[in-house]
């Protein structure tokens, strides 16, 4: 991104949630914050859907081959070859699907504030749509340091202050 010029965020939230769920969700508001403060490209469409446990499984299993619900889903979109009959674009376009339940488990079993970890979470996988990853040591390093700058620019603490890694 240029000096000076600002990121430009489309944010859309989706709610797939229970009664029960939804009390524990975040406010739009506050994923915009976050995504915002993960920005590393001048521009970018982005959908959060935040979801229960059934449709966060479904998803994991049917695009990741793993049969349970997980905390956060990084679709990107664009990535490859350009759709024929398509313009290109330099606009970073993806989806985050959320599991409400699963965040919020983890956080009480890691003793986290859950706003913290649905922060955390969300700045996460705005990293993964822009390319970062930890699939090695190395990677995840590097990532890490960012999440953890984020994270402290947004006054949350270290996500990975307790971790033991």
């Amino acid at each position: 991104m240029t000096a000076g010029r600002r990121a430009r965020l489309y944010l859309r939230v989706q709610r797939a949630l229970s009664r029960e769920d939804a009390v524990h969700a975040p406010l739009a508001r506050q994923i915009r914050q976050w995504a915002g403060a993960a920005m590393r490209v001048a521009e970018a469409e982005v959908a959060v859907r935040l979801v229960g446990e059934d449709e966060g499984r479904s998803l994991n299993r049917d695009y990741r081959g793993k049969d349970y619900a997980t905390n956060v889903l990084t679709f990107v979109y664009g990535e490859g070859e350009a759709m024929p009959g398509l313009p290109e674009s330099d606009v970073l376009q993806g989806d985050l699907v959320l599991c409400v339940p699963v965040v919020v488990r983890e956080a009480a079993e890691q003793r986290k504030a859950v706003e913290a970890h649905f922060a955390h979470l969300i700045v996460h996988g705005m990293l993964h749509l822009q390319g970062f990853d930890h699939e090695d040591d190395a990677e995840a390093l590097e990532m890490e340091a960012v999440e953890r700058e984020v994270m402290a620019a947004l006054a949350y603490p270290d996500p990975y202050a307790d971790d033991g890694a």
